[in-house]
């Protein structure tokens, strides 16, 4: 008895919906019929268990080699599980907990956190639940961010962040911060933040070709102070020798630089400049834009022959600064120099003054002698 006779009509309508009426003169539909059977034995496999029992194995294959539908993958073992747990730790910044895989860390090691976890060198030591705090004074915001540079390679700066603290974060966690790792919305911050690295790294360049060596020319001659000023490579100085322009007490150098005048043009360049200077050690910094005198124009003879020098006077940048380490005590008087008027004795400062009678007798005495003139005057009348 077949399977549909046994089931009854229900069980041969649902034959019939499952495949279609074949018919055995076909090669191809011998071949699809054969196609239904192993697909129908692989369903009734996975209800019943992997082998069934009173069923003969297909003519093409072998008894003793098994259906792929009784292959079952083997499943992964707890031990497998808790090794994948073991290998992903837990980050706390700002009171947030964040569970990473270590190794996106140690596929950046120039990063701060890919050195932590990728050299031998403990950096940090987890606390009593094995977590790691990191990144003190990051929010868990500019954290979560910065976190995406590790899986993707690019930062997205998030619309309540600024720039200025995606920058600093970046540059305290050692993450590169440029237009192929940062996307941001705010396109004027993104650039402000980007001029300051390229003004950074020129004035660095800037500091050491040019302006040093006048440094050191003014150190050579005992002066602790340099007063530069920046004029452009076609400008012409030429002085008179005998009659000088009146430049004041501070001794002025030159360099003639067109790229180092337009460095200076703008005030947010000139921002970094000190910046830069400050962290290299220099005191007493100004920068600005002065008048410096280039070439003599007229001389004017002032009443009593005195000749008065005009100069042609063009604006121009100029950076000031100080090596000195006792600047107080140069300014500072010492007094022990100078002969002290002061009583320090209160028996003295008490007593009366002392009147000298002698030399007052003597003033008495002398009479001044009149004049020739006015003795023979006297004389006549």
């Amino acid at each position: 008895m077949s399977d549909s006779q046994a089931n009854g009509p229900e069980a041969n309508g649902m034959l019939e919906q499952r495949r279609p009426f074949f018919y055995p003169d076909s090669s191809s539909d011998t071949e699809e019929y054969r196609r239904d059977t192993e697909e129908r034995r692989k369903r009734l496999s996975k209800r019943n268990g992997p082998c069934i029992r009173g069923r003969m194995p297909p003519k093409n294959q072998s008894p003793s080699v098994p259906t792929p539908s009784t292959s079952t993958q083997e499943p992964p073992r707890n031990g497998q599980k808790n090794q994948l747990v073991d290998d992903r730790i837990t980050l706390v910044v700002d009171n947030t907990r964040f569970v990473v895989d270590p190794a996106q860390f140690t596929a950046h090691p120039n990063t701060m956190l890919g050195r932590m976890f990728s050299s031998g060198i403990e950096f940090t030591h987890p606390n009593e639940r094995g977590e790691y705090e990191v990144a003190e004074g990051i929010s868990a915001t500019v954290f979560r961010a910065i976190l995406e540079y590790y899986r993707g390679g690019t930062i997205r700066c998030p619309p309540t962040v600024s720039v200025q603290e995606l920058r600093e974060a970046c540059d305290y966690l050692l993450v590169p911060f440029d237009a192929n790792t940062v996307r941001c919305q705010n396109l004027r911050g993104l650039l402000h933040e980007l001029s300051n690295e390229g003004a950074r790294r020129q004035f660095e360049s800037f500091l050491e070709r040019l302006i040093l060596p006048l440094m050191v020319e003014s150190a050579q001659r005992g002066d602790r102070e340099c007063h530069v000023v920046v004029l452009l490579d076609d400008d012409a100085v030429d002085w008179d020798e005998q009659y000088p322009p009146q430049m004041g007490d501070e001794y002025s150098q030159t360099v003639l630089s067109t790229p180092l005048y337009r460095f200076f043009k703008y005030i947010e360049n000139r921002d970094v400049a000190k910046q830069v200077m400050k962290e290299r050690g220099l005191k007493k910094i100004r920068l600005g834009v002065e008048g410096y005198p280039t070439y003599k124009e007229k001389v004017r003879k002032r009443p009593g022959g005195r000749a008065e020098v005009i100069y042609n006077y063009v604006q121009r940048p100029f950076i000031h600064m100080s090596w000195e380490k006792e600047e107080a005590k140069s300014r500072h008087v010492d007094f022990q120099c100078f002969k002290s008027k002061s009583v320090t004795n209160l028996a003295e400062a008490t007593a009366d003054p002392v009147i000298e009678l002698e030399p007052l007798r003597a003033r008495e005495e002398e009479v001044p002698e009149p004049p020739p003139d006015a003795a023979a005057e006297d004389e006549a009348q």
